[in-house]
Order: C-alpha cells, then structure tokens, then sequence
C-alpha cells in the first residue's frame, strides 16, 4: 500500500450555506412577500439565520433526525429552513400545499413531524386538523408576530421571534454525510403518496451533478429563478445548486400565474429559471399578450411533463430563450437527464438539431438508465425500441420511508413506470407514462405525441390526450383540448390538422372542447380525472349508433 491520502470532509448541505456565505455574502436574494411586495436580502444574512434556526430548534428540544414540516412558498424563510433545518441535523420535510387536507394529514403523521413551519395563509388548512396531528410539538408561522393566526392556532409559534431565540454562531451539527437531509412524498395520484428520503451524500452529489455545463449551468453571473415550487422535490435542487455557485436568486412566493412571472423577469433581470411546462406556457402567452419580445431571460429548464415542440420554437424564435427539457421525478432527487447537444449535433441540419432537443436528454454524470421488455429482459438502445424505463445513480431511491421492502428491481434498478426509447448516445424520449399510454388493437400509441400536435395548432391553447375504451379496438385516442380566446375552432378542423403527421390509424377519434384541463399537485394533467369523465365518450357513441342500428332493422 502506498503512503499518502486525500483530505476526507463529510458531504454536507452545511457546507453549501458556508461556501455561499464566506464568497458570496454579498450576493442579493430577491424574495416575494405572501402578503405582496418583496424584500431584499443576501446569502450572508440567510446563512446566519440559518444558524440561528437550528439553534432555536435544538434548544426547544428537537434532535438528530427529527422531521421539520414546511408548507410554503418559494421565500426567504423557507430558504433559510432549507439550510437551517439539515444543517442542525435534523430533516426537512417539504409539504406540498396542493394535496388535499387528507393526504396532507396523512404525510404530516407518516413523516411523524415534530415541528411544522406554515406560511400565514394556511393557518386557516391546518388549525382544524391541529387536534389530530399528535406527534407535533408546535407550529410555527413564518412572519412576525400575527394576533389573527395566535387565535386560531393556540400556542402557535413566530418565525420571526424564534429567529430572535437563536444564536448566530451556532456550531452546525456534525452530521455522517449518510444522514437524512430532506424528505419528500410523491403526489399520490395513485393510493397513498410515498416519502423518499434523502441523504445530504445524495444531495450535495445531485447538486454537483445537476449542475453541470450540460445540466443546469448555474453559475455566480447568474439571477435565478425557480419556479419550480420548493414544495416539489426541493425545487429540483436549485436552491442548493444557487447556493454552491453563488448566484443571485429570484424567489417568486405564490404569484405564478404568466403576467406576475413576466414583470418579475422584466424587473428583477432573470437570466435563467426552471419549472414545468404549463408555467411556462402561461408565460408565454402573456409574453405575447404583452408584446414583448426583447427579455433578459435566456434559458430556462423544463421538466414535469413532456415539453411541446411548438413551445420550445415559439420562446427561441420569437425571444431569443433557450428551453432546455429535462427529466426526472421524486425518486430521482430529481434530475435524471438534460438535453444538451454533443459535438457531432452541431453539424447537423437546423432540423435534426431540433429534433434532438425535443426529447428528455442524455443521462447526467452518475447515472444509468436502460429500457427492458415486460419480463425484464434489456432492450437495445437504438431509438426506436420502446420498453420500461428504470435507472440507477448516486440520488436515486432504494427504498421508500416508512417501508420494509425494497423499491428496487431484484437486480438493483428502480422502474420508474415511464415507457421510453434510449438511443446509441444515451438521448431517452419519454414515449408515455406506462399508465396513460394508448394501447389500440395490440399496438401502443403515444398521447406525448398527440398532444405535441394538438398545441402546435396555432388556435389550441393547450390540450390532453386520454385513452377512451372502444369496443372493438380495446382503447382509442381522444383529445381534450382548449381553444385560445376569441377563436373558433371545430373538431374536423383540429383532426384535420393531424393528417400527415401521425399515420392515419394513430389519428385520434374525437376533439372534445373544455375550457380547463384537471392540474394536480405538481402541475401536471390529471388524465386519470379527465378518463373519469370522457372515457366512455367512445363506448357511448358506439353504443347509441348500435341502438339506432337496431331501431332501425326493427322498423
């Protein structure tokens, strides 16, 4: 054995606030008030209230591994609990405000908080549920003292006054970087929702990772903002990847609707965001609503659900913004692939270059992915062969909380219920959720793809594709979709807009016009309430002609 070894430093999230604080102290962090306005503060400041949290914390009782709850918005305050909370050693517990109260009183008790953190506006969600969530030892509301929130929720604490409580110079715990940092619970679309709990290892690594020239990119010139809630898989780790590069970040709070987000980029000189499809097309439209077309925002990274190729052209060609898909889930901590082109895409056709760069991307350093048929067996990686799609890395779950079993294949893999196509260079197209896919007389029809072509209709604001049964083809396509405002649009004129671009049997059989589509917690389409309500559109139709088939023979 040779002599000599490397320095050895636990990978903590500590660390990240440290390095923020000591080079970039004087970097500014834009916060939205919940009440409205903003205030104005620097990674120096959220790095001593930090501190001062885990001090609060640890001398009213808590300890190593406890779980902190949060409900709130993306702010100051929650991004000094994102610091404070796994830097005292303990384990912050984002809640996602969106469930409904049952399964929020469900993961509140399954995580066995001990302390809950809530922004003013949820006082009145959970003081009814209070009595029955016996395992916290208190509330907190994140603001100043508020008489109005102190008599609906007896004994209630202040972030503000806590803030007071605690010292400045508290010495972080000293974690294993094996401990548990964050927990978060999927959306529960399906039974009950599920926690993952990470490490500040997986953390710190997911960060290192993600934030590669290929990946998120973020560097110290950089003014960021997530969008993406920080309720949701720790705002896909940009707070912790902002605060190891030292960029100034935009907190937008709860106005995220497309004209809140514009002006804040116009005033606040954003160069780089991140959040889910539907934000963005919200952004778009009052881009255009607006007219404007110079901004300062010049790339932003989209994950949650399929990107429209129509969206990503409108924001390059007509304001010059990069969207740049990515893919992931809770699972995943949660960055699992990023597009970015190699070498040999840049001498290609502006039009395969395109085609590129619509699908999820390429694995990030630290992970593997594969495809595999039904009965587990590998798919080659040529582009075209469809299978499930699992993976592998350094942040990705091995086994849910609370749970006995392991969440992984037998030989190490975690199924991740996408259906995907991996090519020779490792570039992974989502082709559909194995639960949403289409399967019409044997053979599997994307709706991601469907859908692409329906909001590429320059008169479709958005739209969902569903699987409606059919009883001689099992299932078939059917569109949901949103006209823009104060344009007509017919049913033949949207099929119509398919020819050519799908083969005629993919087609789908039905456009239903609805002014909304079903959002869930995460800002996806709940396709599973709009099966619910036009499922059977098919079967009924099929079964009105039947009768009149009948009626008629009869006369």
């Amino acid at each position: 054995m040779l002599a000599g070894q490397m320095m050895y430093q636990p990978l903590s999230i500590a660390s990240l606030i440290d390095h923020a604080a000591r080079y970039h102290g004087g970097t500014e962090i834009v916060s939205a008030l919940t009440e409205g306005g903003f205030e104005r503060t620097s990674w120096a400041q959220v790095a001593e209230n930090a501190r001062r949290l885990a001090s609060a914390l640890t001398h009213r009782g808590m300890q190593r591994g406890d779980r902190i709850g949060t409900l709130a918005w993306n702010n100051r305050r929650h991004l000094e609990l994102y610091f404070g909370v796994p830097g005292g050693g303990m384990v912050c517990h984002t809640i996602n405000p969106r469930l409904s109260p049952e399964q929020m009183a469900y993961i509140i008790d399954h995580a066995g908080d001990r302390m809950l953190f809530i922004e003013r506006t949820f006082v009145p969600l959970i003081a009814p549920m209070r009595e029955k969530l016996t395992k916290l030892r208190g509330v907190v509301v994140m603001g100043p003292r508020d008489p109005e929130s102190a008599a609906q929720l007896p004994g209630v604490l202040f972030h503000d006054e806590l803030l007071a409580e605690g010292d400045p110079g508290f010495a972080w715990a000293g974690v294993d970087e094996n401990d548990p940092s964050s927990l978060c619970y999927t959306s529960g679309t399906t039974g009950n929702p599920k926690g993952v709990l990470y490490t500040h290892r997986s953390t710190l690594l997911h960060a290192l990772g993600a934030n590669q020239p290929d990946g998120m990119g973020i560097g110290a010139a950089d003014s960021v903002m997530p969008v993406v809630p920080m309720f949701h898989v720790n705002a896909w780790g940009v707070p912790y990847m902002a605060a190891l590069a030292g960029a100034r970040l935009v907190m937008p709070g709860p106005r995220l609707d497309g004209e809140s987000l514009a002006r804040l980029i116009e005033d606040e000189r954003v160069t780089m965001a991140a959040g889910v499809p539907t934000i963005w097309l919200g952004l778009l439209n009052a881009m255009e609503a607006n007219g404007m077309e110079k901004t300062s925002l010049r790339r932003t990274v989209v994950g949650g659900s399929a990107l429209p190729p129509s969206m990503r052209a409108a924001f390059r060609d007509r304001h010059g913004v990069q969207l740049v898909h990515a893919w992931g889930m809770t699972e995943t901590s949660p960055l699992g692939t990023m597009n970015a082109p190699l070498a040999k895409h840049l001498d290609l056709p502006f039009e395969e270059q395109d085609r590129t760069g619509n699908g999820q991307g390429r694995p990030l350093f630290g992970i593997e992915l594969r495809v595999v048929d039904a009965q587990g067996r590998i798919l080659p990686n040529d582009g075209e062969t469809e299978g499930q799609l699992q993976i592998r890395g350094h942040w990705i779950v091995s086994q849910y909380y609370g749970q006995d079993g392991s969440a992984l294949t037998v030989d190490g893999w975690f199924d991740t219920g996408d259906v995907a196509t991996i090519d020779a260079d490792g570039y992974m197209v989502i082709r559909d959720r194995a639960k949403d896919i289409i399967k019409s007389g044997g053979e599997w029809i994307s709706t991601v793809d469907l859908e692409n072509i329906a909001v590429s209709h320059p008169k479709v604001a958005n739209a969902a594709a569903i699987a409606a049964r059919h009883p001689k083809w099992d299932e078939r396509p059917v569109i949901c979709a949103i006209r823009r405002p104060s344009v007509e649009l017919t049913e033949e004129e949207l099929l119509a807009h398919y020819d050519g671009k799908v083969p005629r049997w993919q087609r789908p059989d039905r456009v239903i016009f609805v002014d909304s589509l079903p959002i869930g917690a995460t800002g996806k389409v709940v396709k599973a309430s709009l099966r619910e309500d036009y499922g059977d559109v098919l079967w009924d139709d099929a079964m009105k002609e039947l009768d009149a088939e009948m009626t008629q023979g009869r006369g």
